[in-house]
């Protein structure tokens, strides 16, 4: 552990620069203007790794953003760890939230400031200067693949059909994916399990035209009215999703389950004090450790229709929108729900109005053996690196290539996470906190170690 921190010591002012340097690229998969940026961040990655000692490094094409693929060692005596991450970001809208340059990072009280700092270049470039450690110290007791996309914030559609023809490339023993959180550096955690994910675009049509809301106003309905209240419709009193058939698969924990979960450190005042809030919501009956992990969501992420520039324009919308994504648990289905939605939507919708509902994307839910060679490995280097064993949670949010991994390469995941529930993932003046990119740094090391070790004994 020593050899590691004072590598790490020594290297921090490069690693630092580094990681700007990646965060320079506004890598925005969303936005089609953002293409060339995408393109050139896939080169830089690319660099690094072989900067950081790869045998190998390919930036594979697909029908959409390149995902590139480095490897070291090939060694049938080793197990071997495959390196999932993203390097695309969500768009840094609205930009005039933003403190300083989604773009330009900047460090402020300790923690950098820019768009992907989290989410997730910071964490999966922890594991390329990692790697680069391991090397430069030759002992790099593992097998390593790094594959690391540009379309995890849009799907990973053509992710699923590149592992579907490179099963034999990829090949491993586990999937290591720092894309998550932990609850504090005080109280370091891992997660086993996330959220799978239905999300979709609704689009309520009204008059054939925009019209003039003082001489149609009374007369005619109103998308955006019609469609705020079918959206008001999706909850009940007790914020219950009411759609027909969408708690049927929901796999309910047991109540020791409910009691393990809920004994995480959690502060309701230091949590509504850090969002701004002067009351919580959710599904009753539920605590807000099981609602964000465990219980199935819908969420409107965006709603516009009619004039929405400066100043007055009194127009009677003929189109209203809305984004809609729905959280998934254990064991429903994205496809399933998908349809229940876009049925019961369709269904609720009064004859004034015509609806459409198109799919985006969706992913499965997971849960991660806790049992496992790779989890006590990664408890093992969590525990040594922080001096306190790591608590077990579930996540709120959704990686769906994790499912995936299990279906088509026949392999479990660890979910190492370094970022903070704070680090405002998706939103303005995103951060990732200096100390946790470097403690992860020095943290993933340890579970390579751990990992070889602990496999070698299952073996015996």
């Amino acid at each position: 552990m020593q050899q590691i921190k004072q590598y790490v010591e020594q290297n921090k002012q490069r690693f630092l620069d580094e990681l700007f340097e990646l965060l320079r690229f506004p890598s925005v998969s969303a936005d089609p203007k953002y293409k060339q940026d995408v393109l050139k961040t896939a080169d830089y990655v690319a660099q690094k790794l072989k900067e950081a000692g790869a045998d190998h490094v390919e930036i594979c094409e697909t029908a959409g953003n390149p995902i590139v693929y480095g490897e070291k060692g090939s060694d049938p005596g080793k197990p071997t760890i495959l390196v999932y991450g993203h390097y695309d970001v969500q768009p840094p809208d609205p930009l005039e939230l933003w403190e300083t340059p989604p773009f330009e990072p900047t460090i402020r009280d300790g923690k950098i400031y820019a768009r992907g700092s989290a989410d997730d270049k910071g964490q999966f470039y922890m594991h390329v200067k990692a790697f680069e450690l391991m090397v430069q110290q030759g002992n790099l007791p593992c097998n390593v693949k790094f594959m690391i996309e540009g379309e995890e914030e849009v799907g990973s559609s053509n992710l699923g059909i590149f592992v579907k023809a490179n099963k034999e490339r990829l090949k491993a023993d586990v999937v290591l994916i720092s894309d998550t959180s932990m609850i504090s550096m005080e109280h370091p955690s891992l997660e086993t399990g996330l959220r799978g994910l239905s999300y979709l675009e609704v689009e309520v049509t009204g008059p054939n035209r925009d019209l003039h809301s003082g001489v149609y106003g009374g007369a005619v309905a109103n998308p955006a009215t019609i469609l705020a209240k079918m959206i008001a419709s999706l909850h009940d009193e007790n914020n219950h999703i009411t759609i027909p058939g969408f708690y049927d698969d929901v796999a309910e924990l047991t109540t020791p389950e409910r009691k393990a979960l809920n004994e995480a450190p959690y502060d309701e005042a230091t949590y509504k004090a850090d969002l701004g809030v002067d009351e919580l919501w959710g599904e009753k009956g539920y605590s807000t450790l099981e609602r964000t992990g465990t219980r199935p969501t819908l969420e409107v992420n965006g709603i516009w229709g009619g004039y929405i520039g400066e100043g007055a324009k009194t127009v009677l919308p003929s189109k209203a929108y809305a984004k809609i994504s729905m959280r998934l648990v254990p064991d429903q289905h994205s496809n399933k729900i998908t349809k229940l939605f876009t049925d019961h939507f369709k269904k609720i919708a009064p004859k004034s109005v015509k609806v459409k509902v198109t799919p985006h994307h969706g992913g499965e839910p997971v849960v991660t053996p806790t049992n496992s060679v790779a989890f006590k490995a990664a408890q093992k280097a969590i525990t040594e690196s922080f001096g306190k064993a790591p608590i077990p949670t579930r996540g709120g949010g959704s990686i769906p290539i994790v499912a995936l991994f299990e279906a088509e390469l026949g392999i479990k995941t660890v979910l190492m996470g370094f970022g903070l529930d704070s680090d405002a993932l998706h939103s303005p003046n995103e951060k990732y906190d200096i100390v946790n990119y470097y403690k992860g740094i020095e943290t993933i090391p340890l579970f390579h170690k751990y990992f070889a070790e602990l496999s070698d004994t299952w073996r015996l």
